[in-house]
C-alpha cells in the first residue's frame, strides 16, 4: 500500500521537527510529537548500540530527552527518509538515517564532536488529524570523535 504525497510530506516535517526541537532543546515540543501512549526505545551508548532502554508515554519520553540539556551544542542532520503506509488506515512506518553531532568541551578547554551515525525505525499514527510518533527506535551504526577547531558559545 502506498502513502499519499501529503502524508509523506507531513511525516517528513514530523521527523525534521524532532531534530530541530532537539537542537533547540525544546524538550516539551519534542515530547508533543509523540502520541500520548507512544514508546521510545534508545540505545545505551556507547556500550550498547541497539535499542535497549524503553520509555513509554510523553512524560517518560520528555524526562529522558531532557539529557540533551547536558550537551552544549547538537546538530542533527537528516541523511535520508523512507515512508510507507502502515498495516491499518491512519498508520505509517518510516526508516530515518541521521548523523547526530554532539559538541562539548574537554577538560583542556578544546572542543570535541561526538558523532553518532544512527537510524530510526518509526511507527506513526494519525492523532486528531496530526501525524505523531507511535513508536520510535534508535540504532547507532557507529560512533566517532572528532576535534573541533571552534564552536559557538551560548
Amino acid at each position: 500500500m502506498t502513502l499519499e504525497a501529503a502524508g509523506r510530506l507531513a511525516l517528513g516535517d514530523l521527523v525534521a521537527r524532532y531534530a530541530l526541537h532537539a537542537d533547540r532543546r525544546e524538550i516539551d515540543a519534542m515530547a508533543g510529537l509523540f502520541a500520548p501512549d507512544a514508546v521510545l526505545v534508545l540505545p545505551d551508548a556507547p556500550g550498547e548500540l541497539d535499542p535497549v532502554r524503553t520509555f513509554t508515554g510523553r512524560a517518560e519520553i520528555a524526562a529522558t530527552l531532557g539529557a540533551l540539556h547536558g550537551v552544549p551544542v547538537t546538530f542533527h542532520a537528516l541523511a535520508g527518509e523512507v515512508f510507507d503506509a502502515g498495516p491499518e488506515p491512519g498508520t505509517a512506518t518510516g526508516e530515518i538515517a541521521c548523523v547526530a553531532h554532539h559538541l562539548s568541551d574537554r577538560e583542556d578547554g578544546a572542543a570535541r564532536d561526538l558523532v553518532w551515525h544512527c537510524r530510526y525505525t518509526d511507527a506513526y499514527r494519525l492523532d486528531g488529524g496530526t501525524w505523531r510518533f507511535a513508536r520510535r527506535e534508535q540504532r547507532i551504526d557507529s560512533i566517532e570523535t572528532r576535534p573541533v577547531r571552534r564552536r559557538r558559545r551560548g
